[in-house]
């Protein structure tokens, strides 16, 4: 137990008392562990419940980041240099300590399923506990350690971190001025696609009443694809995907075995399928046990009728990942990505004006994100449940548009008219629209979460009513109609071998 630094707030939680600080009105825990160290002889199990302490624990810093590229233990063990293993743990941004029933915002971090930190300043939770909810983050693993299909080991271990940090939310969370019944759980792009299996998940009914998953991604996995890929990884390393031969087998050697085997994915596309061209190895495994079924089904059968869900995405979703971008593409190249993304759709048909370049990223943002997150809004009203659409076209810079991560910059309130001035190609009067767009959003975000309404009507599949956001944010049907006809009979499913 480290020495008390300061006089800030202190919360008694079920393991012990914690000590946080104020920082201007919001008073701030973090490095709370919710789980114990996932290592020894815990690693590649499922979470078990953080140990007690005595006296009171300074919950002053960030708590370290899972192993994951650039923060990777050297060794099983741990140690002073691989800074330390109690990597499982949370953060928690109120207003008011003292108040009774705020809103609970809990946001669970992307990163491709292989990285990501809670302590990324983009998801700082200041500004939305400023606004009136309690903020809570959390680290959970990543990479093979979290999602790796391991002989031995529970599927999607890292979904499992979540589920633990949201029944310490559901124990604790009254304590830190928030109401355990009005818990929202919101994530983007890899974070999204743990909140649609967590919306899927029996095991995880009850512990939330509203999600926001943000760029939902297509890919969910079978476990002969999944165990195919971790096997490649373990390989590399001269082992079998087990936790008999890889328990003892360093985190950053995985890491590395990790990055080869995804500079060596397009490789296996004729066995893996389209997920060889995705930029991640990992997705969540419809196991059949932790993850029953895929989220579009399970939804559509009504399993999370009982939850509010607003669901949307950025306009030019793959921007980011286009490796392609500013090149010459020949239609053969098009035909090829249109032969594995999307068989026997007509995309030159619905875009007759678009390049090769243009077609490129439009058949992989459509089958990546945004097709996938309106089905999943389309899912949830078939099987009976509230659901709210969204698309964000607006943006600051014409090199990336309304990019993958946008929104969720814009929601936090951490995207300042300053980066907005510094970015090379910005536009005019991006810098004077940032703000009032940011305040737009989370103020969306934020009654949703008070009350399970947004401020639009819900999405039905014959209205697709959907809440634009551009400087002037409009609600009207769905944008992208070309691309909704284009995938309206198709269905998102579980990802298997192709061979």
């Amino acid at each position: 137990m480290s020495a008390r630094v300061n006089t800030g707030p202190e919360i008694r939680t079920t393991a012990g008392i914690v000590l946080g600080r104020w920082e201007n009105a919001t008073a701030v825990f973090r490095g709370i562990p919710y789980a114990q160290p996932p290592f020894g002889a815990l690693r590649f199990m499922a979470p078990v419940r953080a140990q007690s302490w005595d006296g009171v624990r300074n919950a002053l810093e960030f708590g370290p980041p899972v192993p994951q590229a650039g923060f990777a233990m050297s060794s099983v063990a741990g140690g002073a240099g691989d800074r330390a293993t109690d990597c499982l743990t949370l953060n928690v941004w109120t207003p008011d300590p003292g108040a009774a029933g705020l809103p609970v915002m809990v946001w669970i971090h992307g990163g491709g399923y292989q990285e990501g930190s809670s302590a990324n300043p983009h998801a700082d939770g200041a500004t939305l506990a400023g606004s009136g909810v309690v903020v809570v983050s959390l680290n959970y693993r990543v990479g093979v350690e979290g999602f790796a299909h391991i002989v031995g080991a529970p599927a999607n271990r890292g979904i499992l971190d979540q589920a633990a940090a949201l029944r310490w939310v559901q124990d604790n969370i009254a304590a830190f001025g928030g109401d355990p019944g009005n818990v929202t759980v919101f994530g983007q792009s890899a974070g999204a696609g743990c909140i649609a299996a967590l919306l899927a998940m029996p095991t995880a009914a009850g512990l939330f009443r509203r999600a926001i998953p943000q760029s939902v991604p297509g890919t969910f996995f079978s476990p002969q694809l999944a165990a195919a890929i971790s096997g490649a990884i373990a390989a590399e390393v001269g082992a079998r995907a087990s936790v008999e031969e890889l328990a003892g087998i360093a985190p950053r050697a995985l890491v590395d075995a990790k990055d080869t085997v995804l500079e060596k994915m397009p490789e296996f596309v004729e066995t893996w399928g389209p997920m060889a061209l995705t930029p991640s190895p990992f997705s969540p495994v419809v196991d059949g046990d932790v993850l029953p079924e895929a989220p579009w089904q399970a939804l559509a059968a009504g399993a999370a009728r009982d939850i509010d869900l607003l669901v949307g995405h950025t306009r030019d979703e793959y921007r980011l990942f286009n490796t392609q971008l500013g090149t010459e593409m020949t239609d053969e190249q098009v035909d090829t990505t249109l032969e594995w993304l999307a068989p026997g759709r007509d995309y030159r048909t619905f875009y007759p004006e678009a390049t090769p370049a243009q077609l490129y990223e439009l058949v992989h943002a459509d089958w990546l994100f945004r097709m996938p997150t309106l089905h999943l809004a389309h899912a949830q009203h078939a099987g009976g449940g509230p659901a709210w659409l969204y698309e964000l076209c607006w943006s600051f810079n014409h090199e990336q548009g309304a990019s993958h991560s946008l929104d969720f910059l814009l929601v936090f309130g951490t995207l300042h008219p300053d980066d907005v001035r510094k970015h090379r190609s910005a536009y005019p009067d991006a810098a004077h629209q940032v703000t009032a767009i940011s305040h737009r959003m989370r103020t969306d975000w934020l009654n949703f979460a008070a009350n399970g309404n947004p401020g639009w009507s819900r999405y039905h599949p014959v209205t697709r009513s959907t809440r634009v956001y551009t400087a002037e944010p409009t609600t009207q049907p769905y944008p992208e109609e070309p691309s909704r006809r284009i995938w309206s009979t198709h269905q998102f499913d579980t990802l298997y071998l192709t061979r």
